[in-house]
Formats: structure tokens, sequence, C-alpha cells
């Protein structure tokens, strides 16, 4: 071969290398590439990715959460190229960036088409956890982890499942998913196709799942059931606890079933005969009965009769005499009392129950012990504007009336002179046992002096003793009474000049005539004016007049004259 020839295919291979240069394109940079690996160089993998010198990619960008190290020599891989060439020379290659922008790509159109996604939880941060979706990595909200909120997330961790994605914000690199919400999806299609196999009335088996203050849920094989408290027992039954356990195998019946949203009733009591039946019979009205106290409120206490029968004492039923009590001072939780059947009312399954019809009425006992006219004592409880309490044998309380306190003094003068504590002797006037009162006076005790006056009435004269001096007159006693009344300072004497009240001292006396006797009205009233004005007429009638000769002052003279001889 000539030296020309030789140049010549020179040129030819040349030409097409230079040809081939041309319409051969480098890798760019940013971009995902395929490669081969070459070589494993212990924790490496050289990848040739075409480019004049290969790069290295670590080993651990080839494993992820749920995912082993599976590389050898010779496999084909996608890299993310950073660079074609670092300052080594080397091609700066990434696996980690390749796979994101791959998943990238996937999830947004499985966003899109509102479908599912594989991921695997592998760590816990605030508010959550982190997912890893091939590569992307995904926030998954605590309140999305599962249909109710579960303690341990442990078993949830590094295992592939399901999610569904929320949010996603490829320019900021958010990723939101909901693991409930495939849970949600998947529960609803099993209770729809559950729901559809059961029917009201239904008496199946299950077990119980959850207990809460307000019932259980029961797991009848894929689906939940709600036995509410008050559908566990006829009984009272205060906390589901005291008749279930979790994880107890329990026999129900189906009440109700809502099929849009697929909830169920259950029910236990409903199982067994209903102790309703018949009660207006087994518990009549008026009889009495033992029962057990099993709850109580502030209106009354609850009663078990019998196992699913219980009754309400009323707080208004439960003493004669100790109306504002909380129920809890007279009754206690678990306590047997004797009751008495107020009411029965099956419709509305209530039974009225009364405790102090078992007792005797003190009103009643108070009675018959001390009739209208009997003398009693008691303590002083309470003063009023109206009279005094009195507390009397039996607990009960008597009200003595202002009006009943004095025969002479006014009420509100009187009531003054007594305080709490004090031991009042009075008098029963009336004991009304519908109306839970007792009536009392103190007065009476005295007797009353206008029932008592002997010859007292108008026109008489009585010697009055002085017991106080006031601007407008004297307070006076009625000499053989126990009568008081008051004397104007116009009624002291016939003469102005002497119608003085100072003229009088405490404990005088002096002669009176009696104005007024009014033995309703309960006044007295007398007057030393009336009597000088009567004893001058009766002067004038015996000794004459002035037209017979005789002065006044002759006439009064001998007047006075002849009383004096009378009295001597």
């Amino acid at each position: 071969m000539s030296a020309t020839q030789t140049a010549f295919e020179s040129r030819e291979d040349f030409a097409a290398m230079l040809e081939e240069s041309f319409t051969h394109t480098e890798p760019a940079e940013g971009a995902v590439v395929k490669g081969i690996v070459v070589a494993i160089e212990k924790d490496l993998a050289i990848i040739d990715i075409g480019l004049k010198t290969e790069g290295r990619v670590a080993l651990r960008e080839f494993a992820g959460p749920g995912r082993d190290q599976e590389i050898k020599v010779g496999d084909e891989v996608e890299v993310y190229l950073e660079r074609v060439e670092n300052a080594l020379g080397e091609a700066v290659l990434s696996r980690d960036k390749a796979r994101r922008e791959e998943s990238w790509v996937r999830l947004e159109k499985a966003f899109n088409a509102q479908e599912k996604v594989s991921g695997v939880i592998f760590n816990q941060v605030k508010g959550g956890f982190t997912v890893d979706l091939d590569g992307a990595v995904a926030f998954l909200p605590r309140s999305q982890v599962d249909i109710r909120p579960i303690r341990d997330v442990g078993p949830l961790m590094h295992n592939p499942q399901p999610f569904q994605i929320l949010k996603m914000d490829r320019r900021r690199g958010n990723i939101v998913v909901s693991r409930r919400t495939v849970l949600e999806e998947t529960r609803a299609e099993q209770r729809h196709e559950l729901v559809q196999n059961l029917e009201e009335g239904q008496v199946i088996d299950g077990v119980v799942k959850n207990i809460t203050d307000y019932g259980a849920f029961v797991d009848l094989g894929g689906i939940d059931g709600l036995l509410h408290v008050t559908d566990i027992a006829w009984r009272r039954v205060n906390h589901p606890t005291e008749v279930l356990n979790i994880g107890q195998t329990v026999k129900v019946k189906i009440i109700k079933i809502n099929h849009e949203t697929h909830r169920i009733s259950l029910g236990m009591k409903q199982l067994l005969g209903d102790p309703w039946e018949g009660i207006e019979a087994k518990y009549p009205v008026q009889a009495r009965f033992k029962g057990r106290v099993t709850n109580i409120t502030d209106y009354g206490a609850f009663v078990e009769l019998e196992p699913g029968i219980e009754g309400l004492i009323h707080v208004s039923e439960m003493s004669w005499t100790k109306k504002n009590v909380h129920p809890g001072k007279i009754v206690a939780t678990s306590q047997e009392v004797e009751v008495a059947i107020l009411e029965v009312d099956p419709v509305k399954r209530r039974i009225s129950l009364g405790l102090k019809q078992t007792l005797q009425n003190p009103w009643e006992a108070f009675a018959e012990k001390y009739p209208a006219g009997a003398t009693v004592e008691g303590e002083v409880k309470n003063k009023t504007e109206f009279g005094l309490f009195l507390g009397l044998d039996g607990d009960v309380d008597g009200m003595v009336h202002l009006s009943d306190l004095d025969w002479n003094r006014p009420g509100e003068q009187v009531i003054d002179e007594f305080k709490k504590g004090d031991i009042v002797k009075a008098q029963v006037l009336d004991v009304d046992v519908d109306k839970e009162r007792i009536s009392l006076g103190v007065k009476q005790l005295g007797g009353d002096p206008f029932q008592e006056t002997g010859e007292l009435r108008k026109g008489v004269i009585v010697t009055c003793e002085v017991i106080d001096v006031k601007d407008g007159g004297v307070d006076v006693k009625i000499a053989g009474s126990d009568m008081t009344t008051f004397v104007k300072r116009s009624e002291l004497a016939r003469d102005r000049g002497d119608q003085r009240p100072d003229r009088f001292a405490v404990g005088e006396k002096f002669d009176a005539r009696v104005t007024l006797f009014d033995r309703k009205a309960r006044k007295v009233q007398v007057s030393i004016k009336a009597l000088e004005i009567a004893e001058e007429k009766e002067a004038v009638a015996q000794f004459g007049s002035q037209d017979s000769g005789a002065s006044l002052g002759d006439i009064l003279g001998a007047a006075l004259k002849k009383a004096s001889e009378k009295a001597d």
C-alpha cells in the first residue's frame, strides 16, 4: 500500500469521525441520562455515561427506605448529570436526583389521575412523618396517619403501603400525602358490602373493640356497630366497663342501620324480656317496697326496685322537714331504703317514689300530741318582720305572729325582747297538717285582759297608776286588771292650766272616768276631765243651781264636804 493511499484512508476515517462528532450529542448538565456500571470500588459505583471520563456514585444512593442495594457491573442505570467535569476531571452524577426526577413525573400523573401511590414512612418530624415515594420525600400529617388516633406508629414504619397525594408543589418541592384517606376509602367499600348483608332485628355475635363513656364499639366482622350504654342492660349502667371488657365476645341485636352513613346501632338488653311489661300491676300506687339507691342528683335520688326497674325520689318527697337539703345528705349511694309508690307511667317508663311517705307525718304527730290550747316550749330559730319561728318537737317549726306576742303593746316593739336561742313558752292556736303550719301565741298564756274585765264598762270610775309620763300625756294601768291605756294631755284636768303631764309622777295613783270601752276593738279610754265634769253636774243636781241663791263655790264646797264625809 502506497503512502498516498494510506494518507487518503486516514483522511476518510477522520472525516467519518468528525461527521459522527457533529451528529452525536453529548449529555447535558441537569438531565437524567443512562449509564453502564463499569466497576464497583468499595462503596462507589463507576458509571460510564458516554463522556470522556466516568462518574462515581455512592452505592447507598441505589438503596433507600424499603429498597435493598442490588447493583452489579454491567447494569444499566439512570443517573442525574450535575456537572460534565469537576476539578478531578470526572463527571458528577447522582442516582438520588435521578430517582427524584423520575418520581416527580410519575407522582404528578398519579396526582392528576387521583391514583394511589406506594411509599414508605421512614422518619418522624414535627407535626407528622416523612414518606419516601421512591425517591421523592413527602410529608404525612399526624392527623392523616389513621382513621383514629394511634399511639404506636412503630408497626407502620419502613413498610411499603399505599398513600393518597393531597397536595403537590414542584416549584417548592412539597408533597403532602394521606394514609387515612386510603383507609377510609377501603373501609367504606368493605362497610358497604358488609352492611348489605345485615338486617335490622338480626342477632349476631361481635367482639368488643373499644369502650367509651357513652358505650362500646363492637366489631361485627369488619364493620363496627355502636352499643350505647343505655342498651347494654335494662338496669342502670353507669359505665360500660361494669359489664363489658375489650376483646369480649357478645351477642347483640341490630336495632337500626343507616345505609347512608353505614352506622349501626346495637343492643344487648333487647335480647332479654322487658321488665316494664305489666309494671302497673307489679307496683301499685301507695304500696311500699325496698330498693337500692343507684344514683344521686341535685333533684333527687334513683332507686332500683329490681334489675331494669328504677324509680325517682324527687327531692320534695325525701323529707317532711328538710326542704332545702341536698339529697346526698339524706340518702347514700348503695343504701337500701323503703319507698312508697306515688305514680307509675309505663309509657314514659317512669316511677315516682316517696321516701317521706314511709314515715309518720310530723305535723300529724304534733297535732295528736299537742292539740289547740296546749302549751309548748321551743327555741327561737328565726325572727322575721312578721313574727317568731320556734323549733318544736318532731323537728317542726311553729310561728308566733307579731299580733300574738302581747295583748297591749305592738308586736314590732315586743319582738325586740326576743333573740335567737331563747327558750319561749307558747300556746298552740292551730295546726294545719295539709299546709304544714303551726300557729302559736305567747300572749294567750297570760289570758286576755279584755275578757277578764269584771264590772269595767263605760261610765264607771276606776283607779289608775301612772307607769310613764310623756309630753302628750301619761301611760296608766287600770287597777284590778292588766289593761293599760294612754291619757291624753287634754283629758288630765278640766281646767287648761292643770293639763300638765309633769304634775304626775310614775307610781302615782288617781281616779278617772271610763269614757270608752270596746271589747271587740280592744280599746279602753279614761279621763280625769270627764270625772270632774260628772262630779260637778252631780253636785249641781244635789245642791241646786245658782238661781236658788247658792253660789257655785258653795255648791262645790258642799259636794266636796259630802264626798269627804262619805270617804271617812
